[in-house]
């Protein structure tokens, strides 16, 4: 592989540029749009990202040119083409466009979830994992067979860290809402019973979300933050576990911010101690929206000829990871990861 490919970031709160080639990230400058009170409002996020879109560009060739690379190293640009929230990822899209066209170099459209999963695979030693992928507004059990990453289990409703923020908002907690359930949730004296949906191999957190709020009546905040984290982790657990028989892999990697919750990881690596299985996670700064996740996928696809034209790089706010044929993992690459 190689290459140097800027990558941006913007699907929901994390402004975020990075330029990476094979070995290393380069530079990254990021600016996060914070509201003044409760979760996101898509319309001012999207003029954050206009605001700053220039100031994280700059800065992110600013610093690369303080490391001996100029502009014109750069092989292409790629961007979170989606999933994500529309008006973020169309504004994005337009600085990667006029980037892309100014330095007359390729353009990479990228799935912001898979970009979790391929930084994950970078910054571990994991090679071929059953991924759990937990964040605000994606919670999935993905893995790669056959060309493709397929979704083994997912939410049917929202993520488990909205879950999180909607609880948290109710209870009068700040935002975000999961770093504050699990400060609370270590001094619990008492586990109360709440929903456990597992649907198949799927999952629903919105239920759950609305029981916790309600056990708030008669119960202490720290017993339902408690409460409300054991079941539903046991419940992302259980379905990775599923995946992880069901494909007969045996390496576990862990993405997405909701990931940087120490509970979660230490459930998750019970499990996998018990199975066999490595368990593998990232360094914070790569568990989080990020930009050089987009730069590293972008440089794997534009490194297997996967480019788009200009004309052709509208954004996907629904852009599912199984929808991508992955042109970066050869044939026989693929036959060794899963012999």
């Amino acid at each position: 592989m190689k290459g140097t490919v800027l990558g941006i970031e913007g699907t929901a709160w994390n402004l975020s540029a990075a330029i990476v080639n094979e070995k290393d990230v380069i530079a990254e400058v990021s600016d996060m749009y914070k509201p003044p009170t409760g979760g996101i409002h898509p319309r001012e996020a999207a003029q954050h990202h206009a605001k700053y879109a220039s100031y994280v560009v700059k800065g992110v060739l600013e610093e690369a040119k303080q490391k001996g690379l100029d502009a014109s190293d750069i092989d292409a640009i790629s961007f979170s083409q989606g999933p994500g929230l529309g008006a973020c990822l169309r504004t994005v899209a337009t600085a990667a466009r006029m980037l892309a066209i100014s330095l007359d170099v390729p353009l990479v459209g990228v799935n912001h979830c898979l970009a979790h999963v391929e930084v994950g695979r970078w910054k571990t030693p994991a090679t071929d994992p059953v991924t759990l992928y937990v964040s605000g507004a994606n919670s999935q059990v993905l893995a790669y067979r056959m060309g493709r990453y397929r979704v083994f289990g997912e939410t049917l409703d929202i993520g488990l860290g909205n879950a999180f923020d909607k609880f948290a908002r109710s209870a009068g907690l700040g935002h975000p809402g999961g770093p504050q359930i699990e400060q609370f949730a270590r001094n619990a004296s008492t586990y109360i019973p709440l929903p456990y949906v597992v649907k198949g191999m799927d999952l629903s957190f919105s239920g759950l979300s609305t029981a916790a709020t309600a056990a708030l009546k008669d119960n202490s905040m720290e017993d339902v933050c408690y409460s409300f984290q054991e079941t539903a982790f046991a419940m992302v657990v259980e379905v990775t576990e599923r995946a992880l028989a069901h494909t007969g892999k045996n390496e576990v990697l862990l993405a997405g911010g909701v990931g940087a919750n120490m509970r979660l990881r230490e459930m998750l690596d019970i499990m996998c101690n018990e199975r066999g299985a490595n368990f593998y996670v990232p360094e914070k700064r790569f568990m989080g929206d990020n930009g050089a996740m987009i730069a590293y996928l972008g440089l794997l696809m534009y490194d297997s000829g996967n480019v788009i034209d200009v004309e052709n790089s509208h954004v996907n706010p629904n852009f599912r990871p199984d929808d991508v044929d992955v042109t970066w993992i050869p044939r026989d690459l693929e036959e060794g990861m899963q012999s």
